[in-house]
């Protein structure tokens, strides 16, 4: 019984997301879905904080290994939850000009927008720049031209990363865009050749066709996980694939 109601809350509302999408008589019962799942977001993110908060907690407490990064982890939960169920606003706000913090709590020079652009943008861009020397690494690695593969991946790389910087123009610019004929100005259509032009077909054609058929797929490994889902095949979310 325990897993035979989150099976059959599982299949009746991903057939009344379906029913909403191509019945227009039952359009509103996919509103009615999507507020109950907006309620146990709201109540999932709760019951995660909480969770988050203990476990760190825990390992501050029992001074175990690492546990300084998990004491700010701790101090960044309670300095935002506060910072954000306080509403601490702008200050001064013109309509109450004695109320401190009491003015727009998103605008700029808000707590929260501090924390963003202080704390979590910061952070970001220092993640992003490491992970370049990582992707760097992993360039090298997959660069290397062991098969007819790992070739098509170099050569295709190193056209592109010429097309994008000067480097193009140093080695194909002297190809000229256009030519005279009788006097008259055409396209010349040897101007393909230039290293510019290359990419842009390799990054309109080939990288484009390649992004859908990626995209097909996963739209196709969607379709069959929520089928299992849905018909109950796939029980993992409820802990176990057995009754």
């Amino acid at each position: 019984m325990t897993r035979t109601i989150p099976l059959l809350i599982a299949s009746v509302t991903g057939f009344v997301m379906i029913a909403s999408w191509f019945i227009p008589a039952a359009a509103s019962w996919g509103d009615v879905a999507l507020q109950w799942f907006n309620i146990l977001a709201a109540v999932a993110f709760v019951l995660g904080g909480m969770n988050l908060l203990w476990m760190h907690l825990r390992k501050v407490s029992d001074r175990r290994a690492g546990w300084g990064y998990s004491a700010v982890t701790v101090f960044a939960l309670l300095a935002t939850l506060l910072v954000g169920g306080l509403k601490l606003g702008v200050v001064p706000r013109e309509k109450f000009p004695d109320a401190s913090w009491s003015g727009n709590y998103v605008a700029e020079g808000s707590g929260l927008w501090w924390i963003f652009n202080f704390v979590i943008a910061p952070i970001t861009s220092t993640m992003f720049a490491m992970l370049a020397f990582y992707v760097a690494s992993a360039a090298f690695r997959a660069f290397r031209a062991k098969n007819l593969e790992a070739l098509l991946l170099l050569g295709t790389a190193t056209i592109v990363l010429m097309g994008k910087t000067a480097v193009s123009k140093w080695v194909t610019g002297w190809i000229p865009e256009q030519i005279e004929v009788d006097g008259v100005l055409q396209a010349n259509p040897w101007a393909a050749l230039r290293l510019e032009r290359i990419t842009e077909m390799i990054m309109d054609v080939f990288n484009t066709a390649g992004g859908r058929a990626i995209m097909i797929g996963v739209a196709l490994g969607v379709v069959s996980t929520s089928l299992k889902v849905i018909l109950g095949v796939d029980r993992s979310y409820i802990g176990s694939d057995r009754e």
